[in-house]
């Protein structure tokens, strides 16, 4: 196979395509109406998996009925409907339902401890919980609080008519479960303007249209899985095959069978694709490669161009922010850089005196405005109000534009460790650890994972050493947390190093371990 030759990097023209809406909708719902009932789109195939398909004529006609016995239910507009069912069509036309109906919507990741399930329907205030059969036993299991009606999902499948709502664009249309650099996971609570605005936005930046094949694989608890891979594509006509979750051993067979125009991952999910083999003939249709949630070298960058024979087209963006804020144009991209700010969107760089700019080669502190930021933090006002300052999303991520436009992320004011593209907060994992009683204290930091992009790895002060091995603090962690929580490695030490003020010094135990100060083996 050849390597993939992206021409010239400086050239800036970009296909473009625009929706014929009957009058510019103000929301997501509202945009679905418009374009799934129009006559030259009903017919084409919107999703399926492979088993079972749907045209958009039949997913408007589906996620009608599931709308309409939601109403019936006595949804109102706002309602938050919890999603706890296995990834599959019915979990999707579900999501959809509920944004047509004007309700929000909040798909909870699989395998959660019945607790966790319990404290999430209490932290979004769920007023329902649908459930399919593979979680009909654990929700049995829950301690369910008074305000969450139990719905098992087969019993809004009957065909059903619904009268199609004006659904206001502030209605709260989306949460999502973001871990950030805090302790306690929080929930970002998105409109159906900022749905709608990131869906638009993407839509004209990647070029996406009713000739592209869409190949999802990743969790639609993301942002990235949901925003970018459901609602972009679905406005543009565009044919999404929703298969099992990513496995890189299955993308040949899955590339050969469905020759998608578009497949969309994290750096992790390229790097396992390396070893597989792939007929020339199953990646003859990818017209790009999409790859966002972490850093990616310039080395695996080209390594990936060279794999699959199209660019990989690297984009930037927070859950905060809806999904993407800076995108490379696919016939543009520049390695090493996030890409271009995408319509409808403000990105700008606070400087060290505080004001706000893009003048090129100025290094500052990303920030982002417009109608796709969240509406905050639910339940939590102080968290918001440090995060979205004077209407700008403060991320946490230095960057700087080149003289074309161009955003490059510089370094990380957060601790955050992004582990295959999943943000893993450091405190969350500490304070399971250090609850385990033979603990004095405990610091995680980030280690480079050429697979991973950073793994977890656990610096623990036992009061005894002798009664402490790494795998117990690892089982202490794996049964309160889920799996990608699990530090790597635990090294054991006598102190950790801190700062002049007493406190413990994470950049400098991160720094000695990516040093090689520290080996991975107890004391």
């Amino acid at each position: 196979m050849q390597p993939f030759d992206s021409g010239s990097e400086n050239e800036t023209v970009t296909k473009t395509t625009a929706l014929n809406f009957d009058a510019r909708p103000t929301s997501l719902a509202q945009a679905f109406e418009q374009y799934w009932h129009a006559r030259n789109v009903q017919g084409l195939p919107a999703i399926g998996d492979g088993t079972h398909s749907l045209t958009y004529a039949e997913l408007a006609r589906e996620t009608g009925s599931v709308a309409a016995h939601l109403s019936g239910n006595h949804a109102r507009p706002g309602d938050v409907v919890a999603i706890t069912m296995s990834r599959s069509l019915d979990a999707v036309v579900l999501l959809l339902a509920a944004i047509r109906v004007g309700m929000c919507p909040c798909v909870f990741e699989p395998k959660l401890a019945p607790d966790e399930v319990s404290a999430r329907l209490i932290e979004t205030g769920a007023r329902f919980l649908v459930h399919d059969d593979d979680n009909a036993s654990l929700v049995s299991g829950l301690a369910i609080p008074s305000h969450t009606t139990i719905i098992d999902f087969a019993r809004l499948t009957e065909a059903s008519y619904w009268p199609p709502v004006d659904v206001a664009a502030d209605c709260p249309a989306l949460l999502l479960f973001t871990s950030g650099s805090t302790a306690r996971a929080k929930v970002v609570q998105l409109t159906q303007a900022a749905l709608l605005n990131n869906a638009l936005g993407v839509l004209e930046q990647s070029a996406l249209s009713s000739d592209d094949r869409l190949l999802h694989v990743m969790p639609i608890y993301h942002t990235n899985g949901v925003n970018n891979q459901l609602f972009a594509p679905l406005l543009a006509g565009a044919n999404v095959v929703f298969c099992p979750r990513f496995r890189a051993e299955d993308m040949p067979e899955l590339m050969t069978r469905f020759k998608p125009t578009i497949i969309t991952g994290v750096p992790t999910m390229y790097s396992r694709m390396l070893a597989q083999h792939f007929d020339a003939d199953s990646l003859a249709t990818l017209r790009m490669a999409r790859c966002g949630s972490a850093p990616i070298t310039e080395a695996l960058h080209r390594e990936v161009e060279a794999k699959l024979g199209c660019p990989l087209v690297i984009s930037y963006g927070l859950s905060e922010a809806t999904c993407t804020s800076t995108l490379n144009p696919p016939n543009a991209r520049r390695v090493g850089s996030v890409g271009k700010v995408v319509p409808g969107q403000t990105v700008k760089l606070r400087a060290a005196d505080d004001t706000m700019t893009d003048t090129p080669d100025v290094e500052g502190e990303i920030c982002i405005a417009g109608p796709n930021l969240m509406t905050g933090y639910l339940g939590a006002a102080d968290a918001t109000s440090r995060t979205v300052i004077d209407g700008w999303l403060r991320t946490g991520d230095l960057g700087r534009f080149d003289d074309d436009g161009y955003l490059y992320v510089t370094g990380r004011i957060k601790d955050v460790i992004i582990r295959g593209g999943e943000n893993i907060s450091p405190l969350l994992i500490e304070s399971v650890i250090v609850a385990e009683g033979n603990v004095t204290a405990c610091c995680v930091v980030g280690r480079a994972d050429r697979d991973l992009g950073e793994v977890p790895v656990a610096f623990v002060v036992p009061k005894d050493l002798t009664a402490m091995h790494a795998e117990r603090v690892q089982d202490a962690v794996r049964k309160r947390l889920s799996r990608i929580y699990v530090p790597h490695d635990v090294v054991f030490v006598e102190s950790l190093p801190e700062t002049a003020v007493g406190k413990v010094d994470r950049k400098a135990l991160a720094a000695r371990l990516a040093k090689g100060f520290y080996d991975t083996q107890p004391l």
